[in-house]
């Protein structure tokens, strides 16, 4: 059975490496910082990220965050009154700049990443595909998702950007690889 309008193909990022470059710069155009390293720095990276900012981790992030707390089910409120998030996700793409948070134990429950001011996000770039139907294509439709592209942000009727209403105010990207 054919479709009954004809569409032309979708645009396809090239190669591997463009596809990296890419998602950085599309990540970059939504304000959000980026840090590429070797999967044996992230620690340091993060540390570095967060200074002296306090921070939740998700529960199974894998990585070592020195004076993190763990999140067991801390309130709103109490999230509130942390600085930083660390976590990890579970698809990032290209076309769009976008990260995709499944929630799975590497990136917790969803308010961790909506409520602290600042989030740090570990994408490794083989999690990166080309747009939003490579993406979906490893979701589990069962599962919750957040996506994120930049960091929260609306504008008023003056068309004045504002950020940090609806979630954290910077999103910082760890790339690894």
């Amino acid at each position: 059975m054919s479709p009954a309008v004809d569409l032309p193909p979708a645009p396809r990022a090239p190669d591997r490496g463009d596809l990296i470059a890419l998602f950085v710069e599309r990540v970059e155009d939504y304000r959000a910082l980026v840090t590429r390293c070797a999967p044996d720095e992230v620690g340091s990276v993060v540390a570095e990220v967060l200074g002296s900012a306090s921070s939740v981790v998700p529960p199974g992030l894998g990585l070592e965050v020195p004076g993190s707390v763990v999140d067991d089910g801390w309130t709103a409120a109490e999230l509130d009154a942390i600085d930083a998030v660390v976590t990890r996700a579970r698809v990032g793409i290209a076309e769009t700049g976008t990260i995709v948070l499944d929630h799975a134990p590497d990136q917790g429950r969803r308010a961790i990443s909506l409520v602290p001011d600042l989030h740090v996000c570990i994408v490794d770039a083989t999690q990166v595909v080309a747009d939003v139907p490579d993406a979906i294509a490893l979701l589990d439709p069962a599962r919750p998702t957040t996506w994120i592209s930049g960091p929260s942000a609306t504008s008023d009727i003056e068309l004045d950007r504002v950020e940090g209403v609806h979630g954290p105010r910077t999103l910082h990207v760890v790339l690894l690889g």
